[in-house]
């Protein structure tokens, strides 16, 4: 008898509020607008480096405390699927649940790629 094997490949649907980032263009005009979501694209993929460099590490000193930050960044900016799993993440840690984490840093890697695109996704940010 053959065994077959299948590979599976978790899609994440990936939830944006986009009223947020309108808030942000309607108060400060396009061209300010535009600077502040790129400047915080730009923090929120360097935190997310950061992260996946400490998570590589095995350096879990102070990682709540930057997934905290993952997520009110990407709050501000209407990411709101990158915001739910990072709290998430942030969660199992503060619960020493290192199983959870696992899984939910994986999670947390195929949101982040899925919300900055293809080039944050072939980065090596695997963990």
């Amino acid at each position: 008898m053959m065994n077959i094997v299948a590979v599976l490949e978790p899609r994440e649907v990936i939830f944006q509020d986009v009223e947020a980032v309108a808030q942000i263009y309607r108060n400060l005009g396009a061209p300010l607008a535009e600077q502040l979501v790129t400047r915080a694209l730009g923090e929120l993929a360097l935190t997310m480096a950061g992260i996946a460099e400490k998570v590589r590490a095995q350096d879990l000193r102070d990682l709540a405390r930057q997934l905290g930050q993952l997520r009110r960044l990407a709050e501000d900016i209407g990411l709101t699927s990158l915001a739910r799993v990072a709290g998430d993440a942030r969660t199992c840690l503060e619960r020493a649940d290192s199983t959870a984490f696992a899984a939910v840093w994986a999670r947390l890697m195929r949101v982040a790629a899925r919300s900055f695109g293809n080039d944050y996704g072939s980065a090596d940010l695997s963990g």
